[in-house]
């Protein structure tokens, strides 16, 4: 028998902390799920005065009782010993602690707003019979929320990390919250405003009680964004996570919906214009529409703008995905356009479909092919290769175009990844589309009885092979420009520094850039607990040239570079092991 290596043990003692914590965590995540459903549960029973108790429904009640007294206990015993033991540093400072807080915090936040809201609603349209079981669950959990809150916060014992993940899930909570309650909103105003002016009667309830419905959402989104957003300062986290969030759902959703309700609304109106159905019917989509329009443009706005204010390689992201989210509306109005003028050349005279398709894909390319045009901005660089002037100009004088040359470096590389990926998922999008051409041929030709005709069943398929193919070799064309273009014979950058854990207290997005281009492939930024903070109160930031000139010749897998209250720069490699 071969004897243990001293390093086998040791690294199995090392991993035995971090499997310890990851069960624990996991268990007392189950057991507070399990003792809060107990206890909504009994407190929906209490809620119904004049009731029996357990009326018809023991196994119910029997079921609730288990869960908030055995769960219920079982949770806190467990949430004890935890909360003890987090007074060490080695636990306050475990991934599974930080994971926990910020799993159990927003399952509370948002089923404790989606229930209390959702009575408030119920109220509003007179559901007397349905708010209890609602106002039992948000009482419940918005206890889990606050208890949850405050150990996030302890000063003491909160987690040191993913300590910023309650705040983007609150505020993207409510973001999503409150938008869709605005939109409803609005659009029901505006819709009973259009209903009005067409001389419409209304059917049913009164269209106002939905409108104070949506309100009731969007007022409570607002809130729970503003708490966040705010006071909580998720405007001024700059971990990748909060540049995400802003990205996708600020940005690339405030487009999706500016660009959808503005294609909608035009597409509206071109059928009043075009089309001979009641004036009615047509504007059922516009008071909608014309609110997703505005809503999404303000969305799409303020975090463009926020975005401006970060990292070069973030306003860059922003610009690509409102350029993709564009292009999407641009290549479906060619592909739709296509379809439908095939099917007027098929028939002898347009029938409605066809000219209620034909409106769409104009509609969708009029408004899709200018935003993509400004966004992406193809005549602002000589190679065609993209729209990010600003981001370029911040990430360094590399990333500038500059006589006639293509943008290199950092920009450029994620320029060039948009192209590459726009032209691989519509060359895969066209392969598929001709396969089902040719079935549809082949079906055609072999079929005897020949129902309808070959123009009719492949004018789809076709279509978007079309706006497919032009979106791939646009995008190929210009990624062979740019890569053309290139200095020949320029060396990729070496890597000399695999990981680089990078503490500050001042902005990390600008020395996260000067050790990028030093060779750091991984940067993990840990925020100092003291601020790192000048006499002033101020955090100090560090000269970047200095900063270039510690990490010269340093190379390892792993480096620590600390940046002190004094804007002393201390770069130091770290040995192997974990």
């Amino acid at each position: 028998m071969s004897p243990v290596r001293p390093a086998a043990v040791q690294q199995t003692h090392s991993a035995l902390p971090t499997v310890r914590r990851l069960v624990v965590f996991l268990l007392l995540f189950a057991l507070v799920l399990v003792g809060a459903s107990g206890l909504a549960g009994l407190l929906d029973r209490l809620l119904a005065a004049g009731a029996a108790l357990a009326a018809n429904d023991v196994g119910g009640l029997a079921r609730s009782l288990a869960f908030a007294v055995v769960g219920g206990s079982l949770a806190a015993i467990l949430w004890w010993i935890v909360w003890r033991r987090l007074g060490e540093e080695a636990e306050r400072a475990s991934l599974g602690w930080g994971l926990y807080v910020a799993g159990i915090y927003g399952v509370a936040l948002i089923t404790s707003a989606a229930a209390l809201l959702g009575m408030g609603a119920q109220l509003v349209a007179g559901g007397s019979a349905q708010w209890r079981p609602s106002l039992a669950i948000g009482i419940v959990w918005a206890g889990v929320w606050a208890w949850h809150r405050w150990m996030w916060l302890h000063p003491g014992k909160g987690p040191r990390r993913l300590n910023g993940v309650p705040t983007v899930v609150g505020s993207v909570f409510g973001l999503i919250l409150g938008t869709g309650g605005t939109i409803t909103a609005l659009g029901g105003l505006l819709d009973a405003a259009l209903q009005v002016l067409a001389v419409a009667p209304s059917l049913g309830r009164p269209w106002w009680v939905s409108v104070v419905q949506s309100l009731v959402w969007a007022a409570g989104g607002c809130l729970v964004w503003w708490w966040h957003w705010i006071p909580g300062g998720g405007r001024f986290l700059s971990s990748g996570l909060a540049n995400v969030a802003v990205a996708v759902f600020g940005v690339l959703g405030g487009c999706i919906l500016a660009l959808s309700g503005t294609v909608t609304a035009l597409f509206v109106l071109l059928r009043l214009v075009f089309d001979r159905d009641p004036a009615s019917r047509l504007l059922d989509p516009l008071g909608p529409a014309l609110a997703a329009a505005a809503i999404g443009s303000l969305l799409w706005t303020y975090h463009a703008a926020l975005a401006d204010g970060r990292s070069g390689q973030m306003r860059q992201a922003v610009r690509l995905l409102a350029s993709g989210a564009a292009l999407v509306a641009a290549a479906s109005g060619i592909g739709v356009i296509v379809n439908a003028a095939l099917g007027l050349a098929e028939t002898t005279l347009a029938g409605t479909d066809t000219r209620t398709l034909l409106l769409g894909g104009i509609s969708a390319l009029a408004i899709g092919g200018p935003v993509w045009w400004r966004v992406w901005n193809p005549t602002g660089h000589p190679d065609g290769a993209g729209p990010d002037r600003a981001g370029a100009d911040s990430a360094g004088a590399e990333d500038r175009p500059e006589s006639g040359a293509p943008p290199s470096g950092k920009g450029a590389g994620g320029r060039r990844i948009y192209l590459v990926a726009i032209f691989g998922l519509s060359a895969v999008v066209a392969l598929v589309t001709l396969l089902v051409i040719g079935y549809q041929a082949f079906e055609y030709l072999l079929d005897g009885a020949n129902r309808g005709s070959l123009a009719g069943r492949v004018r789809a398929p076709l279509g978007l092979l079309v706006a497919t193919g032009l979106v791939a070799g646009y995008h190929y064309g210009a990624w062979r420009r740019e890569r053309a273009a290139l200095p020949p014979g320029a060396p990729p950058p070496r890597r000399t520094i695999g990981h680089v854990i990078l503490v500050t207290g001042s902005d990390p997005a600008p020395l996260s850039r000067v050790i990028s281009d030093a060779g750091g492939a991984r940067i993990t930024v840990w925020k100092r607990a003291d601020g790192g903070l000048t006499g002033s109160g101020r955090p100090n930031q560090p000269d970047l040239g200095l900063l270039a000139q510690a990490l010269e010749g340093v190379s390892g897998e792993r480096v620590l570079v600390v940046i002190g209250p004094d804007a002393r720069i201390d770069v130091v490699p770290l040995a192997g092991g974990e």
